[in-house]
């Protein structure tokens, strides 16, 4: 029997105050983040002008990802969304598995965009960074910017999602227009075809030196973001025909500028930077890419405007993802499955605790990671592991609640669901074993945390687990290590390169026909959704 998710009086609604608009640049704003300013040399440095590929293999899973959550969005816009479609559609432990990730993954968002705010800023501030090895890292100094900065984005959020919205689409406007104004400049002033040829040709690394970029160079990483809008449908003013439109539209801008910047910063290094080959590529000031290239090329203004907008991008992100984790933090606490008080709203409709939960989480980031060099493999991991469940999702909610309207629908999703699930599972192989021995700490961490809180919940309010519905998740994840440790990515090399992907991709698809026959039953699905969409029904 499945217990009624009952939400106590006082609780309070979402309010819903965000247009198409402003819910677009919310996803868009998270995709133009830190990753533009770091993405184009460590690519260009792990494959050479092949690199221009490796957006393209990421653009092309990201953007199948994102159709899928575009689906999802539209048919079920509640805050939250990402976590709660795996609890939708595996049931109450499937559900929590991946929103404790989808959380992770978010919290950590804000402090690594502020280190790489304050990176960029260490160029006239020096009393920001310290030098630890051959790592930049947080001053006590930068460490009290760092504060201000996470306070702020803190503060933003919950004066409340209109000053947010209005916050943000100025900033985005910002932060799109300096990428663009980049190419445009660097192209018509700086462009040498030949570069894409020299310093050891157009694929230096071969296919492997372009799969591996794509995971665990920033690649992958600087495309992430467009689930935000699916986490704040639950404020928007018409979920089921913005949403859809929201996450397509930002991810294909996103992948367009992105694709161009690396073909723009590859034309415009000088021959004597790759005199020593791509793995060594360096010029004063590859501290900060484009506007070292800029400077290089006497444009002072272009690298003014370069380092102004290493500050803004980084922030707008964070401010968007202080905003995200409160609303991840506030679906599970509102499905019990960490205290209460998670799940609750003050007087203004806004997530306070965990708004102000994310914040102290927030600065311990910053102990253990305190550079964005240290932190950007464990984010990447993170979200790899989020996205994964989203296909079955989608078939199995298909199947479990067939008349739920849905304003886009994913076209062949008997062919593009699986082959979804394989490219996520591709890019978790490719990220190495380091990153997937990651993957599973945190899933670890997340089982530990869950234990906790429902030793201290009251019987009477301990969600119903529905474990045998998410029993696909443990040998997925156990596969996934052991393959991981075998294959070459990384690993021990047991499995040589190309059969250890095959390898994959088949033990991928018969995870996926798996879970599909082990389908939520449709009437505890209903009763999932009827809860979780009070809502969205109310708007």
């Amino acid at each position: 029997m499945v217990q009624q998710q009952v939400r106590p009086a006082g609780e309070g609604r979402l309010r819903r105050e965000v247009g198409l608009v402003p819910l677009m640049f919310f996803s868009l704003g998270s995709i133009i983040g830190s990753g533009w300013l770091f993405g184009a040399l460590y690519a260009a440095q792990g494959a050479g002008p092949a690199a221009v590929i490796s957006w393209l293999v990421a653009g092309v899973g990201i953007v199948l990802l994102a159709l899928i959550h575009a689906e999802l969005g539209g048919a079920y816009p509640t805050a939250g969304g990402t976590a709660r479609f795996s609890h939708f559609a595996f049931g109450g432990l499937g559900g929590y598995t991946v929103g404790w990730v989808s959380w992770i993954y978010s919290v950590a968002l804000a402090p690594i965009e502020v280190e790489a705010a304050l990176q960029y800023a260490a160029n006239y501030l020096p009393w920001l960074m310290r030098t630890s090895g051959d790592t930049a890292v947080l001053s006590p100094g930068g460490y009290a910017v760092a504060t201000v900065l996470m306070l702020a984005f803190s503060v933003i959020n919950v004066k409340g999602v209109r000053l947010f919205a209005e916050t943000n689409t100025w900033t985005v406007w910002w932060k799109t227009a300096v990428p663009i104004l980049t190419i445009i400049v660097l192209l018509l002033l700086a462009f040498r075809a030949g570069n894409f040829t020299a310093g050891g040709g157009f694929a230096p690394e071969g296919l492997k030196g372009i799969l591996s970029v794509t995971a665990s160079s920033g690649v992958v990483f600087a495309l992430l973001g467009f689930e935000s809008a699916i986490q704040m449908a639950g404020e928007s003013r018409n979920p089921r025909r913005d949403v859809p439109f929201a996450v397509i539209g930002s991810i294909l801008i996103g992948v367009a500028v992105y694709v161009l910047l690396q073909v723009t910063f590859l034309g415009a290094l000088s021959p004597a930077d790759l005199s020593h080959g791509w793995a060594h590529l360096s010029f004063a000031g590859a501290f900060g890419p484009f506007a070292g290239l800029a400077s290089a090329l006497g444009l002072g203004w272009l690298a003014f405007v370069l380092y102004v907008d290493a500050v803004v991008s980084p922030a707008g992100t964070g401010l968007i993802y202080t905003g995200v984790q409160s609303r991840l933090l506030y679906a599970m606490g509102r499905d019990r499955f960490i205290p209460r008080s998670f799940g609750g709203l003050n007087n203004r409709g806004i997530p306070l605790v965990s708004i102000v939960c994310g914040f102290v989480i927030g600065m311990v980031i910053f102990l253990p990671f305190p550079s964005w060099k240290q932190l950007v493999g464990f984010v990447t991991s993170a979200a790899v592991l989020m996205y994964a469940p989203a296909p079955i999702a989608l078939v199995a909610l298909r199947r479990t609640d067939p008349d739920r309207p849905r304003p886009f629908r994913l076209p062949a999703a008997g062919v593009l669901a699986p082959l979804g699930f394989v490219m996520a599972s591709l890019l978790i192989f490719w990220a190495g074993w380091t990153t997937v021995w990651h993957l599973m700490a945190a899933v670890a961490i997340g089982a530990v945390v869950f234990g906790i809180s429902q030793a201290v919940l009251p019987a009477a309010d301990r969600p119903w687990l529905d474990w045998r519905w998410s029993l696909w998740l443990w040998p997925y994840f156990a596969g996934m290590a052991v393959l991981s440790y075998l294959g070459s990515f990384d690993g021990r090399g047991v499995l040589p390169f190309g059969w250890d992907m095959l390898a994959v991709t088949v033990f991928a698809l018969a995870i996926y026909a798996f879970a599909l026959t082990r389908p939520l039953p449709r009437r505890i699905v209903q009763q999932y959704v009827e809860s979780a969409g009070q809502e969205a029904e109310a708007a």
